[in-house]
């Protein structure tokens, strides 16, 4: 595996600009992520702050058992538990087979950038990624992408439940979820690694109830040798610890609302979009319905001073609120602007991983935290991966084609010029000039008609356009003809595409990680960290 380092823009502006810490970026964030000073400024301001480490190992040490585990893994939770020690968090949702690229791409992040930091800083720095089981958008977790017949195609995970539930709470038919499986890898063809990776993973279907099981399955198959531990937001026991957190944001949820419409503006005034929907009503935090059986987003009404919803006509007092909190945590959950805050007091957090997104909306969030006399922890940019397969780069090769190009425009303009170079000039010429004489013709026939036979006008209007639709029909099948007679080049077009920025898209955002275990071995993904991975903002490739 042999690893380049290109300078590719990110998906966004911002993000562009907070990679490369522009001065107009800064005032938004308390730390800079590529300062060492910064990061020691941050380890002493966590020596300052107490964190119940003990609640919080046990705990993850409960929700991980059962799970693929190491040596490594134990000692990341005695380290967490060490007064001295800190943490690198990411997260994103448990996608099925481990959703996109993406997500192991943040994996990867965070244990790079934690085993880094612990050589720099000497200190004991936890790799620890979020599992944020709490969201309920199934559409996004429930399907992968396989390539074939020269395109992306989507492959919906059969199951679906009939309400809005939290994808903590989503179970799996396990014997559903294996033949799924086995028909997707089955498709790959068989490697010399097909036998081991389908055991391995039936074994996780077999011994996982949701899709956060199986996620977390299949991420500590392939990294449990780097210490990783792991955290579900959609887990109840993980609600109990977050009580006193709760009230807090119950107390301040109309400050929290302010605080990020207040950040809003001054981005705006800056010139950026705002990146998070919210109202001036926002309560930032959700209730379980047990009647809708659906996670229901609460507002806050200022007249009555309630916590409500209106679709689902609930309304709780404050302190109906602050006891549920105590009494039944597990019925409440985070929205996106009460996360990082809940994840900002459970964990003494070093850095934070984050993606192009993520690091666009916490730049509104800078006074939430301030509310609560905090500081953003420092923002990592997450790494960016394309996996470039052998192949694949022997068509780039024979086509001409640069790596840069194709990873920022994809082929389809390559390809179409390429169509049209090989069509016949004179061909084209000819029905060209067909087109212009009919269209002549038809212009003079028109103007009589109307001037002498006007009951025929509609008539030869109408064959008009029969006959300009016919010329239509003979220019497309010119065209397919030519596409027929160069398909084997026309479909390296399509095929480097689809690997490397299929349908004009990452790679990181379609693909899944299941057909690059089955062709390379379960530690595929996790031989990437065999290799130096500065965080420098540039896009790594993957040559395999």
């Amino acid at each position: 595996m042999e690893i380049l380092h290109l300078t590719i823009p990110a998906t966004n502006r911002f993000a562009t600009e907070y990679t490369a810490q522009d001065e107009k970026i800064q005032p938004y964030f308390h730390y800079r992520y590529n300062h060492i000073s910064d990061l020691k400024r941050r380890i002493e301001e966590l020596g300052q702050r107490n964190f119940s480490r003990d609640k919080l190992v046990s705990h993850i040490s409960d929700f991980m058992n059962g799970f693929p585990t190491s040596e490594k893994v134990q000692e990341s939770l005695k380290k967490l538990n060490d007064d001295k020690s800190v943490v690198v968090i990411g997260g994103q949702q448990a996608g099925i087979m481990t959703g996109p690229l993406y997500s192991i791409h943040k994996v990867i992040s965070i244990i790079a950038f934690a085993k880094e930091k612990e050589r720099e800083l000497n200190i004991p720095v936890v790799p620890v990624f979020w599992i944020a089981g709490e969201d309920h958008d199934y559409q996004e977790v429930n399907h992968i992408y396989r390539y074939e017949n020269n395109q992306m195609k989507k492959l919906v995970y059969p199951e679906s439940p009939n309400d809005k539930k939290m994808v903590s709470n989503i179970a799996i038919d396990s014997d559903v979820c294996i033949k799924w499986v086995d028909d997707i890898i089955e498709s790959f063809g068989e490697t010399a690694f097909t036998k081991d990776i389908m055991s391995f993973i039936h074994k996780a279907i077999e011994q996982s109830k949701t899709y956060v099981d199986i996620f977390a399955h299949l991420i500590m198959g392939m990294f449990k040798e780097h210490g990783l531990l792991l955290v579900d937001s959609g887990n109840a026991q993980l609600r109990q610890l977050e009580k006193g957190i709760l009230a807090e944001q119950i107390k301040a949820a109309t400050k929290m609302t302010t605080a990020v419409l207040e950040n809003q503006q001054r981005l705006q005034a800056d010139g950026y979009a705002k990146m998070l929907e919210i109202s001036e009503n926002a309560a930032n935090l959700f209730y379980y319905d047990e009647v809708f059986k659906e996670r229901i987003l609460l507002d806050y009404n200022h007249q009555t001073q309630c916590f409500v919803n209106t679709d689902a006509k609930i309304s709780f007092t404050l302190e109906e609120m602050l006891t549920m909190a105590e009494t039944t945590p597990e019925k409440l959950s985070n929205n996106v602007v009460t996360r990082p805050l809940t994840q900002e007091l459970l964990f003494p957090t070093l850095a934070f991983i984050a993606g192009p997104g993520e690091i666009a909306y916490w730049a509104e969030l800078q006074k939430v935290f301030e509310q609560f006399s905090l500081k953003m922890p420092p923002l990592v940019p997450r790494l960016n991966f394309t996996i470039l397969e052998r192949a694949i780069e022997s068509e780039m090769t024979e086509l001409g084609l640069q790596l840069e190009d194709v990873l920022m425009n994809g082929t389809e303009e390559r390809k179409n010029q390429f169509l049209q170079s090989v069509q016949s000039k004179e061909r084209d010429e000819i029905l060209s000039e067909l087109q212009a004489e009919i269209e002549e013709s038809y212009k003079q026939l028109l103007a009589y008609t109307s001037e002498k036979e006007k009951g025929m006008y509609p008539l030869v209007e109408k064959n008009q356009a029969l006959v300009q639709k016919q010329i239509a029909f003979i220019q497309t099948k010119f065209k397919q003809s030519t596409e027929q007679k160069y398909t084997n080049i026309l479909s390296k077009f399509d095929r480097i595409q689809s690997s490397v920025k299929p349908d004009g898209i990452p790679q990181e955002r379609v693909w899944n990680g299941l057909y690059f275990i089955n062709k390379y071995g379960l530690s595929f993904f996790s031989r990437i960290l065999d290799h130096e991975l500065p965080f420098d903002g540039t896009h790594k490739v993957m040559k395999v």
